[in-house]
């Protein structure tokens, strides 16, 4: 790797001058708020910060969206703003790709494809794909990554602290240090692609048996640290399917709901980020599953916790629902923290509960998870906050981004049968093995 591709120096300084004076004046502003009696427009002032860090590609972009996931850790102004920030920043031109794939694959790197399509397909934060054409006609998706993302992602985290500070400044109930670290750790895999691509194994391995979700292959003769080839799957945008009959979009969402939960429940895997962007529908209604970059492995006595938890709830169970969180992780919880959570988790897991078809925000008004979330947290600041495993992050990600999916569909399934089909008879220590065999088979 080159100098000005890897973690250099100069490129994380160039980094803090682009990125620092949104965020670290953002920082300033809330200290001086709070020290100096100095009076603040949060509302404007977050406005101000989404159209600074949007403006930009990269790391800081995506943790900003994650982190607006995250259940009070941002004020509500900003989480609110964050949350649109969209990993849509306008491509690199040709003379970049022309470079870029020069130093990936070598000077004569477009005798290596039949035809590579000029315009990219689509532009995210850290990277754009190209559609293109192998020798033997093979159709193809080409990854590339930005140049000197290594040296952004660094500078990033940085400042992802201070951003973090903001949230700290308003004595949250949730304590955002694990948060911070799963963030880094996934952000940092999300730029190994030659790992990204262990990832789309594992998935292959993990789904092979679903004929509904269907998931690209790696070309490795085309892929590096920094561009990944993948077969094409062609499919169309899954919100041109809201207009679909009832029937069509119920059995979408089944095929979308056994894409997520069948890794996580079988092989305790998740893909943690379920943005419209990652998957496609073919005419049939079946899935593609694509961009395999933010993928969540997870200890089996979690995805035990997580079982176990839903049981608890079903038989009003205390002891078990206290076991449960254990496994999750959480430490130092009182019974009265307990009992808060439990509500939480009641809410979450209602639509589980429910043996009928219903749709996911059945009888619930507009706004009712937020205030829900906000009451919930409120109570648990006031007993002195819970630091959240970090596991947490990434599986609340996917809960949240595939729960939009399925009200963008307006599903109406029976949720309750759909899950316990899928942990009827869980056996811990056969996942482990499970997964074992699946992590090896994929070279993780």
């Amino acid at each position: 790797m080159s100098q000005d591709e890897g973690d250099s120096l100069g490129g994380r300084l160039g980094r803090y001058a682009r990125v620092g004076s949104s965020v670290g004046g953002l920082a300033v502003k809330l200290a001086g708020q709070r020290y100096l009696g100095w009076t603040l427009d949060r509302d404007k002032h977050a406005s101000e910060l989404k159209a600074a860090l949007g403006g930009l590609k990269g790391p800081l972009m995506k943790a900003a969206q994650l982190i607006a996931t995250i259940p009070d850790a941002l004020p509500p102004e900003y989480a609110k703003e964050l949350a649109q920030l969209q990993a849509n920043a306008p491509a690199m031109g040709w003379t970049f790709v022309r470079r870029r794939m020069a130093t990936e694959l070598g000077p004569d790197w477009q005798a290596r494809f039949g035809k590579f399509d000029k315009e990219a397909s689509f532009a995210a934060s850290l990277g754009q794909v190209h559609r293109a054409t192998l020798l033997d006609g093979t159709e193809v998706a080409c990854k590339l990554q930005y140049p000197d993302m290594a040296s952004a992602l660094e500078a990033d985290l940085n400042q992802l602290k201070l951003v973090f500070a903001v949230g700290q400044r308003f004595d949250p109930a949730i304590r955002t240090d694990e948060i911070h670290a799963e963030i880094t750790t996934r952000l940092r895999e999300e730029l190994d692609y030659r790992r990204e691509a262990k990832h789309v194994a594992l998935y292959r391995h993990m789904l092979r048996d679903e004929p509904n979700v269907h998931v690209p292959e790696v070309v490795a003769s085309h892929s590096t640290d920094r561009l990944l080839t993948m077969t094409w799957l062609q499919g169309e945008p899954l919100l041109n399917w809201k207009n679909r009959s009832q029937e069509e979009k119920d059995q979408l969402a089944i095929h979308m709901f056994r894409a997520w939960y069948v890794p996580f429940y079988v092989y305790g895997v998740i893909h943690g980020d379920p943005h419209l962007g990652n998957y496609t529908v073919r005419p049939d209604g079946s899935v593609n599953l694509m961009d395999f970059g933010c993928v969540r492995i997870f200890p089996p006595r979690f995805v035990r916790g997580s079982i176990e938890l839903y049981r608890a709830l079903m038989t009003d169970d205390q002891d078990r629902a206290v076991a449960a969180y254990e496994d999750w992780g959480f430490t130092g919880l009182s019974r009265e923290m307990i009992a808060v959570l439990n509500r939480w988790a009641a809410f979450l897991y209602g639509p589980l509960m429910d043996d009928r078809p219903r749709r996911l925000t059945e009888g619930m008004a507009d706004g009712h998870g937020r205030e829900m979330a906000q009451n919930v947290f409120g109570e648990l600041r006031r007993m002195g906050g819970v630091r959240p495993p970090r596991e947490f992050v990434f599986m609340d990600r996917a809960a949240i981004g595939l729960g939009a999916v399925f009200i963008h569909l307006r599903a109406s399934i029976n949720w309750h049968r759909l899950f316990e089909g899928l942990v009827e008879g869980f056996d811990v220590d056969a996942l482990a093995q499970r997964q074992q065999t699946a992590l090896t088979e994929a070279g993780l």
